[in-house]
């Protein structure tokens, strides 16, 4: 919200002089937040001038300019000579002259300069110059604006340009405080300067005399959360509209300094009564309405062509204004072209309503239009005030647009009071830590407009209408809190509970993040939503399909499912990077997916309301509405794993480095990880493991690695080669043993053989290295795969498999025959498993 100064002075006392920064420093105590100062950054001699006369110059370039003579006065030089290259003026016209010294917005320093074959001796300036207005409609004549000065007067006063604006942050819980009434009340709390409430006076006097006989009807036939979509309508015509009337100045530096640029009088002037009162007023042009105003929901396949001049197909949710030929308006939102306000307008209908938050929020958002108007009354405007509001445009209207009251119009209002909130004794104190005194307590809840009774057991405060955020005893704790100043809270560093830390799946989950992390990978955070084409791709081994939960109110429509892997969400962060130029990339992530049982429907749960404590019974019923979510460990690898260097090429990132890291995850976690052939049916057959964990010899399958198919890769915008894995985190540390073994250190001396066996191409490596463990017994120190040959001397359809064996004794010194003796038998139970040959 933009404040300017001069109109804030209107209604709440100003130090004479005082500065903007100290009004922004006395609205930070009451809880506003600071943004930025806003002037017109005008300075030096800017003056009225009166054109003497003028001789019209064309020139080669077949530009016309104006060589001028203008009187700025005789304390500022009398007539100066000026080229000015706009037509819209006459000799006698008084325009604003900028002298050399002056510095215009940019920043725009004038000086005497040749041009055009003349000494220009100053600049006549356009509004746009000036800074106030976006549009260059030629030179600013005085008249225009219904002004008349001295020649030589300073124009920046006369144009309000010496005026500022200071910018606060308004919470979405303080709707009020989006309107010049609202600050200048939280500037008097803050500093204890006297408060005027421009809804009070000769304005609100006006409104109470009200006006009839133009028919409005409230028919919601639709109320959306039990509330109807407006309580309070309040329409007042008036005739005799001159368009021909200029905007005043002091109206449009003000608006232009609030942020709102100027459109014609009868605009201008809604939009500075919204901005006063924090009510959005809508002026229509009365003779374009056909019958009365009804206020409904959109009927199906109706349209709309708002004053943006687009074409909006309406929602049966849609609030609109509607007269015997259709919709007319969005409430609260947007009006319709058909009923503007134009250059020929002579009679005109000023609204003044009060709509529902939760109809206007949505149908802002549905059609993506948010407006001075919406941002207000999703907050929550004043029920109170729509009257005075009514009343204030109508004076302005006759003070400026010579227009006159007719006595038509009609006022509804249907607002529900507010409902008196029980404040006991001593919560205040108890709850913000602050010693107030009782009476300290209902001054400040008086002071901001509360109405006060006395009980048995404390305070009962009725909160004023323009406060809906007000509900609870905390709010109006926390109104005594910010009132008095949240310096008078101490700062207390609160004594850490007694506790015994994170738990062991807390640890644990932590080591294996700085595992990955000191394994070179880097952490990522992907959205928790996926495509139906990634729930295809991604969510399970060999099914075409897989249930998955859709979102009813999805924030992107193209991906409303939640993920049933991690590895959409990776997949989408490389193709960023990559377009980003990181081509060698290490990621990781861990996170929770959401895993539906088959035919179950979750989400069925009614919610409760916000301010009653839920049942065990409710809790039971929300939990059962929220799928199974596992959290899950993956990670992805592209580009090179090793850079290309002096003397040594790049090592491409593949299967090895999935699997390794695999590897690492069991060394996190103390659990013992294999690996073993598998299929997926988005990675490549011959480059897929299962992971499986091997607990009590019993092999339990936790995750896979592999790569992805090269067509599948080049259909993701990915390179050919790209290696994945995903490990179900939690069944990993479910498995993991609860204590760590630390073996011995055995002091003897191991004994390496090696061992090759011949099987069909068909069995895989791992089965043939488990078959050699189990016959190996339990002299076995390590075995490890170094070999896989298929070639001459190999029989056709088969495989030469070698493993590096150790073997080590712990209580004596192995001999070569104990060695090789162990190896025959773990090669015989491979013989007896699968046919295994030794290869000599």
């Amino acid at each position: 919200m933009r404040v300017p100064l001069s109109w804030l002075a209107e209604y709440v006392d100003l130090p004479v002089d005082v500065s903007p920064e100290a009004v922004h420093a006395a609205l930070v105590t009451v809880g506003l937040e600071e943004e930025d100062i806003h002037r017109f950054e005008v300075t030096g001699p800017v003056v009225v001038g009166q054109v003497v006369e003028f001789v019209e110059e064309p020139q080669s370039n077949g530009k016309t300019i104006r060589w001028c003579q203008v009187d700025v006065g005789e304390a500022n030089g009398g007539v100066r000579g000026i080229v000015c290259g706009a037509l819209n003026f006459v000799a006698g016209d008084q325009v604003v002259v900028t002298l050399p010294g002056a510095v215009l917005p940019g920043p725009f320093p004038i000086a005497a300069r040749v041009t055009y074959g003349h000494v220009s001796d100053g600049m006549i300036a356009s509004a746009r110059e000036l800074g106030l207005s976006d549009e260059h409609e030629g030179i600013l004549r005085l008249a225009a604006l219904g002004l008349e000065a001295e020649v030589g007067a300073d124009a920046i006063s006369l144009l309000g340009l010496d005026d500022a604006a200071v910018e606060v942050n308004v919470t979405p819980d303080r709707g009020y405080a989006l309107s010049i009434r609202g600050i200048a009340r939280e500037y008097a709390h803050a500093t204890g300067s006297v408060f005027r409430d421009p809804a009070e006076g000769p304005a609100a006097d006006a409104a109470a005399a009200g006006a009839s006989g133009f028919p409005v009807t409230i028919a919601d036939a639709a109320p959306l959360r039990g509330n109807i979509g407006s309580t309070v309508f309040v329409a007042r015509a008036v005739a005799g509209v001159d368009p021909s009337r200029p905007t005043p100045p002091w109206m449009i530096a003000r608006l232009k300094l609030a942020g709102i640029r100027s459109i014609s009088l009868v605009v201008d002037i809604t939009n500075y009564v919204m901005l006063e009162l924090g009510q959005p007023i809508h002026g229509y042009d009365l003779d374009t309405i056909a019958g009365g105003i009804t206020v409904r929901r959109a009927k199906p396949g109706e349209t709309l062509t708002t004053l943006d001049g687009v074409l909006r197909a309406l929602d049966p949710e849609d609030l609109v204004i509607a007269d015997d030929s259709g919709a007319i308006g969005l409430a609260g939102v947007m009006g319709a072209l058909a009923t503007e306000i134009t250059s020929a307008t002579t009679r005109v209908l000023v609204e003044s309503a009060n709509f529902d938050p939760v109809s206007i929020a949505r149908t802002a958002r549905r059609h993506k239009l948010s407006s001075e108007a919406s941002r207000r009354y999703e907050r929550g405007v004043d029920p109170q005030v729509a009257a005075a509001a009514a009343a204030r445009a109508v004076q302005l209207l006759e003070q400026l647009a010579g227009a006159h009251a007719t006595g038509l119009g009609a006022r509804i209002h249907q607002a529900q009071p507010a409902s008196a909130i029980a404040l006991p004794t001593g919560y205040v104190s108890g709850l913000i830590g602050v010693a107030y005194t009782d009476a300290e307590v209902e001054s400040t809840l008086a002071e901001i407009g509360g109405e006060i009774e006395k009980t048995a057991t404390g305070l009962l405060v009725t909160p004023p209408s323009w406060r809906p955020d007000l509900h609870t005893a905390a709010d109006l704790a926390e109104e005594v809190a910010r009132i008095t100043g949240y310096d008078r809270i101490p700062t207390v560093l609160p004594s850490a509970p007694a506790g015994r830390g994170l738990t062991r799946q807390q640890l644990l989950r932590r080591q294996v993040a700085q595992v990955l992390a000191a394994s070179g990978l880097t952490e990522v955070l992907a959205y928790p939503f996926s495509t139906a084409a990634q729930i295809e791709l991604f969510g399970s081994a060999t099914a075409p399909t897989v249930p998955a939960v859709k979102l009813a109110n999805a924030l992107d429509q193209t991906a409303a499912y939640l993920r049933v892997s991690l590895l959409p969400g990776l997949i989408e962060q490389a193709k960023r990077n990559l377009s980003r130029g990181l081509v060698d990339l290490a990621l990781y992530e861990i996170g929770q997916v959401f895993r539906p049982e088959p035919a179950t429907q979750y989400g069925s749960a009614v919610l409760p309301l916000g301010t009653a404590r839920p049942s065990e019974s409710t809790l039971e019923a929300l939990n059962r509405g929220i799928p199974p979510q596992p959290r899950l460990v993956a990670g992805l690898f592209l580009g090179a794993a090793e850079p290309k260097a002096p003397g040594r090429a790049a090592i491409p990132a593949g299967l090895a480095d999935a699997l390794a890291a695999v590897r690492s995850l069991g060394l996190a976690v103390a659990l013992e990880l294999d690996v073993a052939q598998w299929r997926h049916r988005t990675l490549h057959p011959g480059r897929t493991a299962g992971v499986f964990a091997v607990v009590d010899g019993v092999r339990h399958r936790i995750g896979f690695a592999g790569e992805l198919l090269p067509h599948v890769a080049a259909e993701l915008g990915l390179p050919e080669r790209v290696a994945v894995f995903e490990v179900e985190l939690d069944r990993l540390i479910a498995l993991a043993p609860e204590h760590l073994a630390i073996p011995a250190i055995d002091a003897f001396p191991a004994a390496t053989q090696d061992l090759s066996l011949v099987v069909p191409v068909a069995v895989p490596a791992g089965e043939v290295r488990t078959a050699v463990i189990e016959g190996a017994g339990a002299l076995l120190e390590d075995i490890r795969l170094v070999d896989d040959y298929r070639g001459q001397g190999v029989p056709g359809g088969s495989k030469s498999l070698t493993f590096a064996l150790r073997f080590r004794a712990s209580d004596r010194t192995l001999t070569a025959a104990e060695a090789s003796a162990a190896k025959l038998d773990g090669a015989a139970r491979a013989r007896e498993l699968l046919g295994a040959v030794v290869r000599e």
